[in-house]
């Protein structure tokens, strides 16, 4: 069982920028395969940023050039870290995790992004 807890959202102007962290559980993270995912109301989840063991990152279109994910071990932490920030990025994001040789799928409870003036 894994457990994922997300920092860091809020409002914020558009052009601004947040960082987002989720820690999580466990004491092999490093082995852990991370995302970031959005979804806003009525719609699908989807993907915006993952990270491998790695540290071999993948972006959505949406948010390549404006967002970075990375990781640190140390502190069981993925990061994204958004710029740039427009009002259609505003969404619940949620942090997702798969360890290594797992079938399922872990995610967090979510945290709010608006972008408004």
């Amino acid at each position: 069982q894994v457990q994922l807890v997300e920092s860091g959202g809020g409002l914020v102007q558009p052009g601004g920028s947040l960082r987002l962290s989720c820690l999580a559980s466990g004491n092999a993270f490093s082995n852990y395969f991370m995302g970031w995912y959005r979804q806003t109301l009525g719609n699908q989840r989807e993907l915006v940023a993952t990270i491998t063991r790695a540290s071999i990152t993948n972006y959505a279109d949406s948010v390549k050039g404006r967002f970075t994910i990375s990781r640190d071990n140390a502190k069981n932490t993925v990061y994204l870290q958004m710029n740039s920030l427009k009002p259609e990025d505003t969404a619940v994001y949620f942090c997702h995790a798969r360890p290594m040789g797992s079938i399922y799928n872990y995610w967090g409870q979510g945290t709010q992004v608006t972008v408004s003036s």
